[in-house]
């Protein structure tokens, strides 16, 4: 079990030094990637324009050995743009499948609020089940699909907002920053040399540290890490307590209960731990938390912060020895 963990921690560590060859800074976002990856679950990406979001899960399938794929979600996108369709081949007479660009391990949703909620629905049914049905023909996805899906937090015009229920599927939001000022410097004048990370990218500037299939492995590596009844009771009473607070109109739900404990564990691999602590729950708990739950509308018309909102939760509930 502890070899388990070790090599999990001695890949991580080698995807974030390879990852960082293209990525300046954003080292909690690229660690957030990593967990949901992990997981095997799904993440929402929010940042303003240019600040590497493309390029942060273009290089995590690179270092990964994964394939790529990118659907630019538009008003007129039809949800058998993202499945795939059945054309009709006139020299066999057979319908021959064109499968969409769903059918990858790492899909970016890019801006994925752009979309009517029709074809919003073919993806969430993907990232549920894994698998998609085309013309009452159910077709597996890859055991690694893994979904980031974008959005930007400051252009609302001709969007069409995630419900609540389809937020929750997403395990994490992701939040991507502009960089510090010395991160910024240091992008600067990588961009006037050789490193210019698109160029780095390009050019197979990064390695993969794992192959697909190692993947699945790495993934099944991460149940070693050990949660304590301490920490699951710590996690449930976080969860029950976004349920009754004065702020909160809608808490969170058990999938995000879930969430929760596999963001924990992921975060304890990464710290190169066997064994969750209360301050990886802590550490992860507005990524997780923060999109799945809705203020009361008094909170959101004085500017209430959800992060502010989820640190005051985390005060209430007392810390495990």
């Amino acid at each position: 079990m502890i070899a388990e963990t070790e090599r999990l921690h001695e890949v991580l560590t080698r995807a974030r030094e390879e990852v960082a060859r293209v990525i300046v800074g954003q080292a909690d976002a690229v660690d957030q990637a990593l967990a949901v990856i992990l997981t095997g679950h799904h993440a929402l990406i929010e940042g303003m324009p240019g600040v590497a979001k493309t390029l942060l899960v273009r290089s995590l399938a690179a270092v990964l050995g994964c394939e790529f794929a990118r659907i630019q979600f538009t008003p007129d996108l039809m949800p058998s743009d993202i499945t795939g369709t059945n054309v009709f081949n006139l020299k066999t007479s057979e319908f021959v499948f064109h499968p969409g660009p769903v059918f990858t391990a790492f899909l970016l949703a890019d801006e994925i609020n752009r979309a009517p909620a029709k074809t919003q629905s073919a993806l969430l049914q993907a990232m549920q089940e894994r698998a998609v049905t085309i013309d009452r023909q159910t077709r597996p996805l890859p055991p690694q699909f893994t979904v980031f899906a974008t959005q930007n937090p400051i252009e609302f015009e001709g969007t069409y907002p995630l419900p609540e229920a389809q937020l929750d599927r997403f395990m994490l939001k992701i939040r991507m920053d502009p960089p510090a000022a010395d991160e910024e410097l240091a992008l600067a004048r990588r961009l006037l040399g050789d490193e210019a990370p698109e160029a780095v990218l390009a050019a197979g500037g990064i390695r993969p540290v794992v192959g697909r299939e190692d993947l699945v492995r790495l993934q099944r590596a991460l149940m070693a890490v050990t949660v304590r009844d301490e920490i699951l009771g710590y996690a449930v009473e976080i969860v029950r307590r976004t349920r009754a607070h004065d702020a909160i109109l809608v808490g969170a739900s058990p999938r995000g209960l879930a969430a929760l404990l596999h963001a924990a564990r992921a975060q304890a691999a990464i710290a190169g731990r066997d064994f969750v602590t209360p301050d990886d729950v802590r550490r992860i708990a507005v990524a997780v938390l923060g999109h799945r739950l809705v203020l009361r509308p008094e909170y959101e018309i004085e500017g209430e912060e959800i992060g502010a909102v989820v640190a005051r939760v985390l005060a209430e509930v007392p810390v495990p020895r």
